[in-house]
């Protein structure tokens, strides 16, 4: 379709009170027509991107903004960072710059202007200039030997920040043992890292359901951020790691002086072998950077309170004859294509219920429509003559519960303690994986939502201990996916989770 065409029905649209359902199915329709052209014969079409940005800063409304906003971002430019291909890294890079440049010649965006002349970025050339040389350049931490601060930013999701960041903290500070460690990111961050000494947290929110600015607006507040953190320490003794952040949005916006700039080009980067997780692939990345050889996996550092209470509850089960705990968490982080579907869920309860003595930590979730369908799970176990506990984690446990599901409302730190003290972890491609396998237990994840092979070994857990996996197909044919296969399969895994890995 030509962008002519959807022009006139914006044109049309925008002529009287705009309706959000309107610019939510035409937003729709021009992302997913330059994806179309994308994906054909790698056309750039760029009248589709100036035409989603246009719709994204009609009004003084954010909420009608973050309509095309989310259009954009979900179906453009999270797809094209999801390939782990040098080509789709190469073209959300133009996507971005295009955005950028857009955002800096509104009356709004005055304040992005002056910060990306600040840098010497004068037009979208220049973005593209300097982002083409920082994912080309290897530049080496070698010559840095007086580091007293290292500022580094959050990856924003907290399955990514366990993945990656906490690789990237465990390394840096052991090379650089005096060094103080300033990470970048949202409030969240506390209750996973909270109980590491050397980590002080500045609180920088990204926008994930924002409008174009909002989105860049984070950006400037972490360069407000960095300019604090100066004050007291010299530009000389400080280093900045950006791994691949959407504080940066990955890397297209500049942060600091590029000599002390070091960018992990996580999705581009061919040099490594594909079948790398994550983890490994970060290491890598340090062991280059650094020049010593070396590995961490994953790590949180939880905060006291809640692993008290968690290990409390946990005894407590132990001394009403419970034989195992299971933590079970159906959270797919807003990305419904992960979820395999109700169906599953039920029975894979219902079916690790009828194993002597066990029970089940059910995170509910957060929020009214995932309290409502976590309550609609606990109802088939109880139909199902198994029974069930509904408490909030800071309530005290007086249960005598010794098989059945214990259904907890919980925050992230929270089911992290619950995950610490329980003999094994069920759950989709999360956070709450990524936290199992930092923490050793025993972990199982249900890998729906993409049938890219390089994307599923990247994100699966990876840990110390046995992190398994079966993925599901629900992209080709949702109406095929077999329950009882699956949960033939799941149970096959965990079985197999005391045996020894066999190395390819």
């Amino acid at each position: 379709m030509k962008s002519s065409y959807y022009r006139k029905k914006w044109s049309s649209i925008n002529a009287h009170i705009v309706d959000p359902e309107e610019i939510k199915r035409l937003s729709r329709q021009v992302a997913h027509s330059f994806m179309d052209s994308y994906l054909k014969d790698c056309h750039y079409e760029a009248d589709y991107i100036d035409l989603l940005c246009e719709m994204t800063t009609i009004s003084r409304d954010p909420e009608l903004n973050s309509v095309a906003a989310r259009a954009l971002f979900s179906i453009i430019i999270e797809s094209l960072c999801d390939e782990f291909e040098a080509l789709q890294t190469e073209t959300y890079n133009r996507v971005m710059a295009q955005v950028i440049t857009f955002c800096r010649k509104l009356s709004t965006g005055r304040e992005l202007d002056r910060s990306l002349n600040d840098f010497g970025i004068s037009c979208r050339k220049d973005l593209l200039d300097r982002i083409k040389g920082i994912r080309t350049e290897g530049r080496s931490l070698s010559r840095h030997r007086d580091i007293k601060k290292i500022l580094v930013l959050s990856r924003v999701t907290i399955g990514a920040d366990i993945a990656v960041t906490s690789v990237i903290i465990q390394r840096l500070s052991k090379q650089y043992p005096k060094a103080e460690m300033v990470l970048i990111g949202g409030g969240k961050l506390d209750e996973i890292y909270g109980g590491n000494p050397r980590i002080r947290l500045q609180q920088a929110e990204y926008e994930k359901d924002g409008g174009l600015l909002e989105r860049l607006l984070n950006w400037q507040l972490v360069l407000n951020i960095i300019q604090q953190e100066l004050a007291d320490c010299p530009l000389y003794n400080t280093i900045l790691v950006d791994p691949d952040s959407r504080l940066s949005q990955l890397g297209v916006l500049p942060i600091i002086a590029p000599e002390h700039y070091y960018f992990f080009d996580s999705r581009s980067d061919v040099s490594f072998a594909d079948n790398m997780a994550m983890a490994q692939l970060t290491n890598a990345w340090l062991n280059k950077i650094t020049g010593n050889d070396d590995f961490r996996y994953p790590a949180v550092w939880l905060l006291p309170e809640p692993l008290q209470k968690a290990a409390a509850l946990y005894q407590k089960l132990r001394n009403n004859g419970t034989r195992r705990v299971i933590a079970i968490n159906f959270g797919v982080g807003g990305n419904p294509r992960k979820k395999v579907g109700q169906l599953l869920e039920q029975e894979l309860l219902l079916s690790l219920l009828r194993e002597p003595n066990t029970v089940i930590a059910l995170d509910k979730g957060y929020g009214e429509k995932e309290l409502h369908y976590s309550n609609s799970l606990l109802k088939v176990v109880r139909q199902n003559e198994y029974a069930t506990e509904d408490v909030s984690f800071t309530a005290e446990f007086n249960s005598d519960i010794s098989s059945g599901v214990i259904g907890l409302q919980t925050g992230i730190g929270e089911i992290a303690a619950i995950i610490a003290n329980c003999d094994e972890y069920i759950g989709y491609d999360s956070a709450c994986q990524h936290i199992a396998a930092a923490l050793q237990i025993p972990c199982l994840t249900i890998f729906g939502g993409s049938n890219n092979m390089r994307f599923i070994r990247r994100w699966s857990a990876f840990g110390a201990n046995s992190c398994r996996m079966v993925h599901v197909d629900t992209l080709s044919d949702p109406t095929a996916i077999d329950v009882e296969d699956i949960i033939v399969r799941i149970m096959h895994e965990r079985r197999m989770q005391d045996r020894p890995r066999i190395e390819d």
